[in-house]
């Protein structure tokens, strides 16, 4: 029987369904750390848990101390600690060090979590990313900008879901956002090369840092893009065609990228461009499961729950590779205007279309609050052996959906 100390500080839909894949793994005792209480667990997931602890900060290293020194009361010692969210992995990792439990440890969470320090690994190791400084005064970043040019990227070191990133035009703007949020020691940013091309995310399970097995998708646009522009209904679409060689270039510096990073047993989410002339930039890489439902888009793609492989990975280091028989795509609903939902036009005529390649959603509901996620108020989810199908599915959603905010 194996010990595994979950940690969830709130009982979001993805979380849950993380959480209840760890508990469906065979021969394990689970315990729960949690900001949320514990009347809020859906009944089956609180009828698998063998100890659950509620802690003020779930968040940080010390709050979640104090959740393990509670179950280790109920449990004894602990032999896996895990948490799928990105902002969990270094104060996980601190703990297994400090535990001596196994799995990634801080020094190598942190390669993840910091992107300054993701790309100076990157770079050092000869691996290909775009250009990039940490400033930590206007002096700093006045002289990258003018050694690079513009546009710029900038960004927080530590974000994630391309939160509190931005384009800059040219010296004026960047001028302007240092008045806005002047940078110190304590509050750096990343600034980096704008580089152009189609965006991509390589998603992989690795064991003893090894890569296994790996799925590829596309963004229909970029995730800048749709910052940027909180209108944009957008797309990711997962061909078919995984191991095409139109992949090739990814694929020959993926494994070096997360060997470089300190990858070991677990799933990564890897961002990352083809640039005009072909050639590969990575963007970022997250040691933990990716966001934006890409997992259940996975699972769709490859007919096979990858919640529950996950899981079994995590726990038991063994994983199953399965092969893409489908392409698959979510289109992601965001209203149009501010407010609450007050409509949708199209749909109606959308599913009598479509309908049978639609295999799961997530619809607006009237009345509903606007969402503070780039994920917008919903999303419908299309598969399909043809990726052409899915491609134009897809298009034909974003155009034709449309969630009305008043």
């Amino acid at each position: 029987m194996s010990n595994v100390v979950f940690v969830a500080p709130f009982f979001l839909p993805t979380t849950l369904r993380f959480l209840d894949a760890v508990a469906r793994v065979p021969g394990t005792r689970l315990g729960l750390i949690s900001q949320d209480p514990l009347n809020l667990l859906p009944a089956g997931i609180q009828d698998r848990l063998a100890a659950h602890a509620r802690v003020p900060n779930a968040l940080d290293a010390a709050g979640i101390t104090e959740g393990i020194d509670l179950l280790a009361a109920e449990l004894g010692s602990i032999d896996r600690l895990l948490g799928a969210l990105e902002e969990l992995q270094v104060p996980l990792g601190e703990l297994r060090d400090r535990f001596g439990i196994p799995g990634m440890g801080a020094a190598r969470a942190t390669n993840f979590r910091d992107k300054s320090r993701m790309k100076d690994v990157l770079r050092t190791a000869g691996l290909p990313c775009a250009r990039h400084a940490l400033a930590r005064d206007e002096a700093e970043a006045l002289a990258f900008a003018r050694s690079v040019g513009y546009p710029l990227i900038v960004k927080p070191p530590a974000g994630s879901g391309g939160r509190g990133t931005y384009r800059l035009e040219d010296e004026m703007q960047l001028v302007e956002s240092l008045r806005v949020s002047p940078l110190s020691a304590d509050r750096p940013v990343l600034i980096e090369e704008f580089v152009t091309g189609e965006e991509h995310s390589f998603d992989a399970m690795s064991i003893g840092g090894r890569v296994v097995w790996h799925s590829i998708n596309h963004y229909l646009p970029s995730p800048l893009e749709v910052l940027r522009e909180p209108w944009i209904q957008w797309c990711v679409l997962l061909p078919r065609e995984v191991d095409s060689p139109r992949y090739d270039g990814i694929r020959q510096v993926a494994g070096d990228v997360l060997d470089a990073l300190g990858m070991d047993t677990g799933l990564s989410h890897m961002e990352w461009f083809r640039r005009p002339d072909g050639s590969v930039a990575i963007s970022e890489v997250g040691a933990r499961p990716p966001g934006a439902q890409f997992t259940t888009l996975i699972s769709w793609a490859h007919d096979f729950d990858l919640y529950a492989a996950w899981a079994r990975l995590m726990v038991t280091g063994e994983f199953e590779t399965r092969p893409r028989p489908y392409a698959a795509g979510a289109a992601y609903l965001r209203g149009q205007g501010r407010g609450r939902v007050r409509g949708i036009e199209g749909l109606r005529e959308i599913y009598e279309e479509i309908g049978p390649i639609c295999v799961e959603s997530r619809l607006p509901r009237e009345g509903q609050p606007q969402s503070s996620s780039y994920e917008g108020e919903g999303y419908i989810i299309v598969r399909h052996p043809e990726t052409e199908v899915v491609e134009e599915a897809l298009a034909k959603i974003v155009t034709r959906v449309r969630v009305e905010l008043g």
